[in-house]
């Protein structure tokens, strides 16, 4: 499992992790798209938000491998902000290729583009 280093562990001040220490002994968490609803707490939607802003300041628009990257936080991203950069995917794989897709990322996260988001 490739470890990102210098991507943020966690959203500062809180619980919400962006990675994980060590891999799976059953294997990767599988990646799915989780649907997110308006009601959503804040805590939440903030730690979305700071995780969109640590993928886009590490990695940017270029593709980049799952590694390290937490499964549960990707997956609120997951088919939305956050699709697959290879066919075919697993989603099963720590080495499976993933990338931004910025347009419907800045729409759904502007602060994460513009620089006012909190930083990680």
């Amino acid at each position: 499992m490739l470890k990102h280093k210098g991507f943020p562990s966690r959203l500062p001040g809180t619980d919400f992790h962006f990675t994980i220490r060590r891999d799976n002994k059953k294997g990767p968490t599988r990646l799915i798209a989780r649907e997110r609803y308006a009601d959503r707490r804040p805590a939440d939607r903030r730690a979305d938000e700071g995780f969109m802003w640590a993928l886009w300041e590490h990695f940017g628009e270029e593709p980049f491998p799952r590694g390290n990257l937490d499964a549960g936080r990707l997956s609120w991203l997951f088919g939305r902000e956050v699709v697959p950069a290879e066919e075919p995917f697993d989603p099963e794989s720590y080495d499976s290729l993933l990338r931004i897709d910025v347009s419907r990322a800045s729409a759904s996260f502007p602060g994460a583009f513009d620089g006012s988001a909190e930083e990680v």
